[in-house]
């Protein structure tokens, strides 16, 4: 099984600010599971703890293979929230790992 994490920094600067952007990008990714079968699991979180150094959200999913998160990542629904995604983001880190 392969599973892809993705951390990112948000571009906003207030705490109120970042709430409301992780609320909409944990949303948005969440609603991808039953649009997307290749999902095996999809968790998104908030970062709890050194909330100043730390990033600020983390997605971690599973998938079969890589041809099964290639087949997620072209994804046409996948395309539409990666673009809601983009602008609420400072920085991005993405590691794959076999588990």
């Amino acid at each position: 099984m392969l599973r892809h994490i993705i951390t990112w920094k948000l571009a906003a600067e207030d705490t109120a600010a970042k709430l409301e952007h992780a609320a909409t990008i944990a949303a948005a990714l969440q609603g991808l599971v039953p649009l997307i079968p290749e999902i095996r699991s999809l968790t998104v979180a908030s970062n709890v703890v050194s909330l100043d150094t730390n990033w600020d959200l983390v997605l971690v999913a599973d998938y079969s293979d890589e041809a099964a998160l290639r087949t997620y990542i072209d994804h046409p629904e996948h395309q539409r929230v990666a673009g809601i995604i983009r602008p609420l983001v400072a920085h991005r880190a993405a590691v794959d790992i076999l588990v």
